[in-house]
Parts: structure tokens; sequence; C-alpha cells
């Protein structure tokens, strides 16, 4: 097996665009995450949660981008690809990301109750998986947690 070369010169501008997604999402009163996959430095799926608007609670922000991504390659499979989401992914989309084959994840803000990345286990670094993923946390990591702590500070007030 080839080892993979990464390119880390864009991260941030990649986590940026997955921000802007996560905005839109808030826009219509949902949990404000958004999520972009890129292939050979091209996005190719983008998306924020939408669970409330699609009526379908696998509508997370990851699951939007792969099967955007899935669709347009036309194969469900998508190799070599980076996925940048603005929180830390839970149990179903690291599911997704392992059978979609993404080879890297990049993260931004860590969530201590359902983040199966880092803060409930670490998922990726499971034996029993046929396929490694390899994981980056903490990018723009401030700006990615203040758009979910604005949004739910937002929704406590009107209660």
């Amino acid at each position: 097996m080839r080892p993979q070369i990464i390119d880390r010169s864009r991260d941030q501008e990649f986590m940026r665009l997955a921000l802007t997604l996560a905005a839109e999402g808030a826009a219509m009163g949902e949990v404000p995450v958004g999520a972009v996959l890129v292939q050979h430095g091209q996005v190719i799926g983008q998306g924020f949660n939408r669970p409330i608007v699609d009526s379908d609670p696998s509508a997370h922000a990851e699951m939007v981008a792969i099967r955007a991504a899935a669709k347009s390659a036309s194969n469900y499979r998508l190799p070599g690809s980076t996925l940048y989401v603005t929180l830390e992914p839970c149990s179903m989309c690291a599911g997704l990301i392992v059978h979609s084959r993404v080879a890297r994840v990049v993260y931004g803000a860590l969530e201590p109750k359902a983040g199966i990345v880092q803060s409930q286990g670490q998922f990726f670094g499971q034996g029993f998986l046929n396929h490694r993923v390899m994981v980056e946390g903490g990018v723009l990591a401030e700006e990615c947690g203040a758009i979910l702590s604005e949004f739910f500070k937002a929704r406590r007030a009107l209660r």
C-alpha cells in the first residue's frame, strides 16, 4: 500500500467553507454543523445539518455532503477524499465515513456528548474496521465552537 501524501495547506480554507454552510443551517433553525468533502483539491460534496427541514434523522452535515459527493462521482466509495466538518462526528457519521472510504477527517470543535472520534472513544482506531481513516481535530475549533454556542444561547433565550 502506497503512503498517502497529505496536503494540509488548505485545511482552514475548507473549514471556513464548512462554517459558512453551518451558518446556512442555523438560519433555517438547524443545529449549525457544516461539512465539505474534498477530493484532489476540489469540493465534490457539501452540506449542513438538515434533519428538521428534511424530516430525516440521518441528515447530518456529513451524511448530506457524502451523499452529494457519491452521487456526483457516481460511486459510493470516495478514496483519497478529505471530509471537513465543524463538529466531531457521531457514531452514525463515523460508520458512513468508513463505508464510503473517506481517507481523512478534519473537524473543528469537540462534541463531548456524542463525538466518537475523540470525546467518547476512538472509533477510527478500532481493529475490526476494514478501512483506516486519518483524523485531525481542532482546526478553527474556536470559531466552530462559537457558532454552536451562539445558536444554543439564542435558543435558550427564546424559552
